[in-house]
């Protein structure tokens, strides 16, 4: 009687999870209220995915960044049909032929993991609406904004004017978008004589957004900037902007460019307008440092009316934008060093840009980063050394001995109990799952880190006294390449 009563609760805990996958996805497929194009379904106890290998690049491209899989390598696979990285991270090929591929993977829930009865699909649902609609994302470094037939949307003390050309018979307009909840919150957009209004009190960063006419959903046709989210749908983007690149003067040149460590200094990538006095563009540029030059003709040039500026590889100059509060980098002690230089994640480790400043006690240089994790090291003399001010550091396959920096930290993990443990530490993929970098700090009857998280599906581990393990008190985990799993959690916000 005990194993049927066990089995029956076994049964509910099941479908209970099972309703909540449902009634999870149910709310995101009418979002757009367009049918997805990529088939997702459970088989035999796992999420599938299948994919048309004809699939836009531009919607692969969407879909691996709302759901966080740019380490599957999916365009590579799609190319090659080499599952490396799909194998790494636990999924599997249930089917592959020259029109479609399928991956599969379990997503597990339950507190005994051995139980196959315990497996449940709805990890990977669980994406909240803000953590697929970032307005503010380590991953965006920047944006810029290209309409069409009309100017772009005004901006003033943060109120945004959106507008919709024509459509003058329609009985009733609404902006829907990322800052709206979609449907739930749309705008009443109010009719004018060439079209349709509504002011949006937003800060900066991207946005995604649609109009409904009468119940009919479209883009912003006049809008170049489209994208796909994942699910089949497409929208339209705006960038409500934060800064603005001018060069004046210059009026006979023919074409202007602007290229910075933000676009990984494409060269046509960015192109400025003209205007009376000059040339200008208007950008979305996130939190950090930034380094930028013009391109006048073909001919690359400093910002004149900048005088903030970094040497570079080419023995010259870039110019400089920060935005945000500076971190003042410091080491103490080697005062007959003839040079240290700061070097790390955050300038790709260039040897030759960022040059400490020194001091009566040491060197230091204020430096400018935006919220994320970030490692680095210093060159004394020529001589690369972790900063030995700083416990922290990394060590993986191919990082040893890298300082490692946390700059807003926006979570805290905790571990209730292991009273006697010596050392508990944490890794997952926001610090390259290294083994040794992030302590947990015993307070009272829990050990706790602060770390920042973008916003997204993060994997991690707890490490006791050399012990991985999952984290007791979350149920949601996934399977991994060593079928030992990995946690789970799901950050709604970056800031």
């Amino acid at each position: 009687m005990e194993m049927i009563s066990t089995r029956h609760n076994r049964l509910q805990w099941v479908r209970y999870y099972l309703c909540t996958f449902v009634f999870t996805l149910l709310p995101l497929l009418p979002l757009l209220a367009q049918p997805p194009m990529k088939k997702y379904f459970i088989k035999n106890g796992q999420m599938c995915i299948e994919i048309n290998k004809q699939i836009k690049e531009s919607t692969l491209d969407s879909f691996i960044t709302q759901y966080n899989l740019a380490d599957l390598d999916l365009k590579y696979f799609i190319q090659t049909s080499r599952p490396d990285s799909l194998q790494k991270l636990g999924w599997t090929i249930e089917a592959n032929d020259p029109n479609h591929v399928t991956i599969c993977k379990p997503i597990m829930g339950a507190d005994n993991l051995a139980n196959p009865a315990d497996r449940i699909i709805f990890a990977e649902n669980q994406a909240s609406f803000s953590a697929r609609f970032p307005a503010v994302s380590s991953s965006i470094r920047f944006g810029y904004n290209r309409f069409r037939n009309k100017a772009p949307f005004t901006i003033k003390d943060s109120i945004v004017t959106f507008f919709l050309l024509d459509h003058l018979n329609a009985r009733r307009v609404q902006l829907a978008g990322s800052f709206t909840n979609w449907q739930y919150n749309a705008l009443s957009m109010t009719r004018t004589d060439g079209g349709w209004i509504v002011p949006v009190k937003l800060g900066a960063g991207k946005y995604w957004y649609k109009f409904i006419i009468d119940g009919d959903w479209i883009i912003d046709t006049d809008n170049q900037l489209r994208e796909a989210d994942g699910q089949g749908n497409i929208n339209s983007v705006f960038y409500r902007t934060n800064t603005v690149f001018v060069l004046n003067g210059f009026t006979d040149a023919k074409r202007v460019y602007l290229a910075g460590s933000f676009n990984n200094w494409a060269e046509r990538e960015l192109a400025l307008v003209k205007t009376e006095t000059g040339w200008q563009l208007p950008l979305y540029l996130a939190q950090g440092t930034h380094t930028y030059r013009f391109i006048v003709d073909g001919q690359w040039m400093t910002d004149p009316g900048n005088k903030d500026r970094l040497p570079n590889e080419h023995n010259d100059y870039n110019s400089v934008i920060r935005i945000g509060k500076p971190y003042v980098f410091k080491l103490d002690g080697y005062t007959e060093a003839k040079q240290v230089v700061l070097s790390g994640s955050f300038n790709k480790w260039r040897e030759n840009e960022l040059y400490m400043t020194k001091t009566a006690t040491g060197w230091e240089l204020p430096y400018v980063l935006g919220p994320g994790n970030y490692q680095y090291k210093l060159i004394v003399d020529g001589q690369w050394m972790a900063d030995p001010t700083n416990p922290m550091t990394v060590t993986t396959n191919y990082a040893k001995g890298n300082s490692y920096i946390i700059i807003s930290p926006n979570y805290q993990f905790q571990l209730k109990g292991f009273p006697n443990a010596k050392a508990v530490y944490l890794a997952g993929d926001f610090n390259d799952w290294s083994p040794n970098t992030l302590a947990l700090q015993k307070q009272g009857d829990k050990w706790v880190v602060p770390v920042h998280l973008s916003a997204g599906k993060h994997l991690y581990k707890f490490i006791v006294d050399g012990q991985w393990i999952l984290d007791p008190v979350n149920k949601l985990w996934e399977q991994n390449r060593e079928g030992t799993g990995n946690s789970i959690i799901w950050m709604d916000k970056e800031n």
